[in-house]
């Protein structure tokens, strides 16, 4: 990775890669000067640019999953709070709004049909 150079300043020394994972699992990745032993923040080890990756991959996975639950916790929350408006007698356009509903009208008869 190129280093960031600024007008009439030279470097000390050329830049070097390295990769941490942290204890708890968070990656990390330093440059530093060639030669420097650079001491942790707190307690890690370092690792390959490959054991990085695969740490950086598992940490997007886990993440895509979260994620992905809790947009089907809060699609499942809309259309409970929708259906709750329904079944008052709201109307479809209303209650979609007051809910965050964002899915096809349900007359509230129907929901265990879907």
């Amino acid at each position: 990775m190129d280093g960031m150079t600024i007008a009439g300043v030279r470097p000390i020394a050329e830049l070097v890669d390295l990769y941490v994972i942290y204890e708890d699992g968070t990656p990390a990745h330093l440059q530093v000067p060639e030669g420097a032993e650079p001491a942790l923040s707190r307690p890690g080890r370092f690792v390959s640019a490959e054991e990085y990756g695969q740490r950086l991959d598992e940490l997007n996975v886990a993440s895509t999953a979260y994620v992905a639950r809790l947009h089907e916790q809060d699609e499942e929350r809309t259309r409970t709070d929708y259906l709750e408006l329904r079944r008052t007698g709201v109307r479809h356009e209303s209650a979609s709004r007051m809910s965050g509903y964002t899915g096809p009208a349900v007359e509230p008869a129907e929901e265990g049909q879907s």
